[in-house]
């Protein structure tokens, strides 16, 4: 990278922490405020691709692998279907939060959906990271030369 880009590299080192901060505040109050898990993602996304958009692709992939980003996008789902599993194996209907609590039904609503909204929360961070990574990673159709 260019050195006459040190302000932007400096102010993008001081964001992505706070960006990354904001989405965990986004995600885990949810439930109780505007926002959960699929305006989370985005914003933990972004965190993510501010810092490639700045930084360059290669140095994206080298602090959130590719691999990583896949995996997770398998993750987010497993842990949303794996909700709804678990709650029919406890003998209630898919995804009937009622099974996480018994006794205290709106308890067992709320572990249920912190546990859906994460799991849509990881889910939507891959496959934003991963539409980034495929994006930016396309050859340009012509070299700025020709135009």
């Amino acid at each position: 990278m260019h050195h006459h880009h040190i302000i932007l590299r400096v102010v993008t080192k001081m964001l992505v922490g706070t960006i990354i901060l904001f989405a965990f505040y986004v995600q885990f109050h949810g439930d109780f405020s505007p926002g959960g898990g699929f305006q989370a993602g985005v914003i933990m996304a972004v965190a993510f691709i501010l810092y490639g958009i700045v930084f360059g692709l290669n140095k994206a992939k080298q602090v959130f692998p590719a691999w990583v980003v896949h995996k997770l996008v398998a993750l987010g789902v497993l842990v949303y279907a794996g909700t709804g599993v678990a709650s029919m194996l406890l003998g209630y209907n898919y995804l009937d939060y009622g099974a996480f609590n018994p006794h205290h039904p709106s308890h067992g609503q709320h572990w249920g959906i912190l546990a859906v909204e994460l799991g849509v929360g990881i889910t939507v961070t891959g496959v934003m990271v991963a539409i980034y990574y495929a994006f930016a990673g396309r050859p340009p159709p012509m070299k700025d030369e020709d135009w």
